[in-house]
């Protein structure tokens, strides 16, 4: 019997309101599997977008920034420092950001099986569009040119927080994201590789609609799970 996911696509969304939502769904499953508060955990995937926000991980550097508070509001962009592993990185409109809120315990997986599958699905929605992508070893994130120095670009970042196997945060896949913007920071801390989008690898504007639903087929088969959408 597979697992019921509930799914959640509410649009384009700031990053707060999302954050937070993901903090009170993330602190209820903590509470439940900590004895705190009596019921069943539960478990949802926020497919989404934001506005221009950069965020930084709690291990971040915030050097890492290139920009003064002022040059933020010319960008129009927010900046907020997190609860999530990683450095520093950017979300906006044509990026797909994923949140799974999973109990891990109740889908049977590691949080090492966990991660390796969403870079799994990242890699097979990618390669839907006819994409090589891989891996890279000592980084987080979906690359192409992975063993290609000098060409080693990331199309999908990864950042996440998990804490008695309850996790929240997670996955971006750049489509049709304006890379400019991460010009203004060093991603993930990374001062010698570069981004991508699958706009820019196709060299033409791809349908967030589209990209949506392979993602969701490629989830549910990887995962082995169902969606129940709300």
């Amino acid at each position: 019997m597979k697992h019921i996911i509930q799914l959640h696509k509410p649009g384009l969304v700031d990053y707060k309101e999302a954050w937070d939502l993901q903090k009170e769904l993330f602190l209820e499953n903590f509470e439940i599997k900590t004895g705190k508060k009596e019921g069943e955990t539960s478990n949802h995937l926020f497919l989404l977008e934001h506005s221009h926000v950069y965020t930084l991980g709690k291990s971040g550097d915030k050097n890492n920034l290139l920009l003064s508070d002022k040059l933020l509001k010319l960008k129009k962009a927010s900046f907020y420092k997190i609860d999530r592993g990683g450095d520093i990185t950017y979300h906006g409109p044509g990026q797909l950001v994923g949140y799974p809120v999973f109990d891990l315990d109740t889908l049977n997986f590691s949080i090492k099986d966990f991660v390796f599958n969403i870079e799994e699905m990242l890699i097979q929605v990618v390669a839907h569009y006819g994409i090589f992508a891989s891996r890279l070893a000592g980084a987080t994130g979906v690359w192409l040119d992975a063993h290609h120095p000098q060409k080693a670009r990331k199309i999908a970042a990864i950042g996440m927080k998990i804490s008695k196997k309850v996790s929240m945060h997670g996955f971006a896949l750049n489509v049709n994201t304006n890379l400019d913007y991460f010009n203004h920071i060093i991603p993930c801390g990374l001062q010698d590789k570069g981004v991508t989008s699958l706009q820019k690898e196709l060299n033409r504007e791809v349908s967030m609609e589209e990209v949506t639903e392979v993602l969701i087929t490629k989830f549910e088969e990887i995962f082995g799970i169902s969606f129940s959408c709300l």
